[in-house]
């Protein structure tokens, strides 16, 4: 009785052990077929679904040459990193002398757009778009020459796979400039608001947030009166954030900026993402201030003044900025006329206290503006060039730069320069001096090459 049993026992204990190892076995060849249908990630394919590509809208400093976009190796693990890869010139009646200025990317990332300032000037297409797909080898598509609306400035793009531009002027380059919209196949679908104000609507800055039924532009500048024309050769700045309703493409407010008398040239307006309040920044250039802007309550407060940061001979000028997603840290850049340069990096996690945390000298003549932040966030890359107004018939605003692309590493509290990273659009175009602008942020592969 008991042997029985015991013989019982060792022949389910056997059993047990041979299923176990079975299943064992059949999970070791699951595991094995699974390696093989799908390999492990190497350096060379993480690296390719990085941000390893950046493309940058630039013009001939001479007016000679096509503007142009030049494609940059942006793989910090390349031989070829910081190094011209190709340019893709324009062609046809307005391919020079557009004065490239501010880009956009779609909501997929395959079409890039990118603004002529100066155009109007001569009678050209102002707006320029290029498929993206393959981020190294961009095609051009077409070009569009909007009614109602000159000097193209900021790009952002909507859900529905089309763009909004801001346009500081009107056909004849004074104000009131425009909200153009371009639906997802890149053609034009109308000028807002359908009346504009007339009391200096020239926008330049712009954020939008659908999901809140909202938009912000931030009116900069005459750019008429800035030209070497009747009644200009002066800066008539602006100071002033709109409010709109995205759905009815309306203005519903105006908020001041600063003394009315002495306008803060509001050059650039971002929201604050995740803030309950939807509230924003705008930079003062005139003023050397930054706002918190409250859409609702209407209001525009000085948050901090950049006296700090001001050096002999030269205006300061707080012009454009970036906001990381979590809605915590501000990056922008000051361009002293193009006579120095300066990023600084605040703590914006109390919007009402904005606080330094970094900054970085690029030094004598560097003149940064443009600046991209990469997804990761752990990089920022800033163009050294602003504008110079030396389209005939000449204007009043010469703010050089150096032509570098400075990339700036990124932690949590500091921004320092990266020294591998050199590139001169002096130095390294083919066709001679260039003026970089408007810098787009990419993920590309070897392929694309």
């Amino acid at each position: 009785m008991n042997s029985s049993k015991t013989r019982s026992r060792i022949g389910v204990l056997y059993l047990s052990l041979l299923a176990l190892l079975l299943g064992f076995g059949a999970t070791i060849a699951r595991a094995q077929e699974s390696a093989v249908a799908q390999p492990p990630a190497t350096d060379s394919t993480r690296h390719h679904r990085e941000q390893n590509t950046l493309i940058i809208w630039a013009g001939d400093k001479a007016h000679v040459n096509p503007d142009f976009l030049a494609v940059i190796d942006f793989d910090e693990h390349s031989p070829n990193y910081g190094k011209v890869l190709r340019t893709v010139p324009l062609t046809g009646p307005s391919a020079i002398g557009n004065e490239p200025h501010h880009v956009g990317l779609s909501a997929d990332g395959k079409t890039f757009v990118g603004g002529g300032l100066l155009s109007v000037l001569r009678g050209q297409d102002q707006v320029f778009f290029f498929d993206v797909s393959h981020p190294r080898d961009p095609q051009f598509i077409r070009s569009d020459n909007p009614p109602h609306a000159s000097i193209a400035d900021e790009f952002d793009s909507l859900s529905n796979g089309g763009f909004f531009g801001t346009f500081m002027g009107s056909p004849d380059g004074a104000n009131p400039g425009r909200l153009v919209e371009y639906d997802a196949n890149q053609r034009y679908v109308q000028a807002w608001p359908l009346n504009p104000p007339s009391d200096g609507f020239d926008p330049h800055g712009l954020a939008i947030d659908e999901a809140h039924n909202l938009i912000l532009t931030s009116d900069f500048i005459c750019p008429l009166h800035t030209l070497n024309v009747s009644g200009g050769d002066e800066v008539l700045l602006r100071g002033s954030v709109r409010v709109w309703d995205f759905t009815k493409r309306e203005i519903v407010k105006t908020i001041t900026v600063g003394d009315p008398s002495s306008p803060a040239g509001t050059i650039d307006v971002g929201l604050i993402p995740g803030d309950r309040k939807q509230r924003a920044f705008t930079a003062g250039m005139a003023d050397n201030k930054l706002y918190l802007i409250d859409p609702k309550e209407g209001t525009a407060t000085a948050v901090y003044d950049f006296a700090p940061f001001a050096i002999a001979g030269a205006p300061t000028w707080p012009q454009l900025f970036r906001i990381n997603r979590d809605g915590t840290r501000l990056f922008i850049t000051l361009n002293y006329a193009g006579n120095a340069g300066e990023v600084v990096l605040f703590d914006i996690s109390r919007p009402e206290h904005p606080k330094v945390l970094s900054s970085v000298n690029l030094g004598p003549g560097s003149g940064p503006h443009y600046l991209n932040l990469t997804k990761d966030e752990k990089r920022l890359v800033v163009s050294d060039y602003f504008l110079v107004e030396d389209l005939a018939p000449g204007g009043v605003v010469r703010a050089e730069g150096d032509h570098k692309i400075h990339v700036l590493e990124v932690s949590r509290d500091q921004i320092k320069l990266d020294p591998r990273f050199d590139l001169d659009f002096n130095r390294d175009i083919s066709t001679g001096p260039a003026r970089p602008h408007g810098i787009t942020i990419l993920p590309g592969s070897g392929d694309d090459e």
